[in-house]
């Protein structure tokens, strides 16, 4: 069955949308303060930054002309726009621990 039209474009929206709450997310957790960083910190930045490589890899993925055009570079792009989902997900709960760790 081939994907519905817009899916590249549908993806490529996404992983912005989400790539800019994640950068939001960072500015307003402040990993700029000089207060010194903790281990729940470093978990926070780690997930973010791997969420923030999925999450950016999504349009070229999605865009890159291959020989297998289709659904199975869509359905990497897919697998790619969760991995960034999740990583993003994940550095917010570790930054919620982060008050519980001490």
């Amino acid at each position: 069955m081939r994907s519905p039209g817009g899916t590249v474009e549908g993806l490529c929206t996404a992983s912005a949308t989400i790539f800019a709450v994640g950068i939001a997310f960072l500015g307003y957790w402040g990993f700029l303060e000089p207060t010194p960083w903790r281990s729940v910190d470093i978990l926070v930045v780690i997930a973010a930054l791997g969420g923030f490589g999925a999450l950016g890899l999504v349009p070229w993925i999605a865009t890159a002309s291959s020989a297998d055009e289709g659904e199975a570079k869509l359905a990497l792009a897919r697998r790619a726009f969760l991995a960034g989902v999740v990583g993003i997900w994940l550095a917010v709960a570790f930054s919620l621990l982060g008050p519980l760790a001490k």
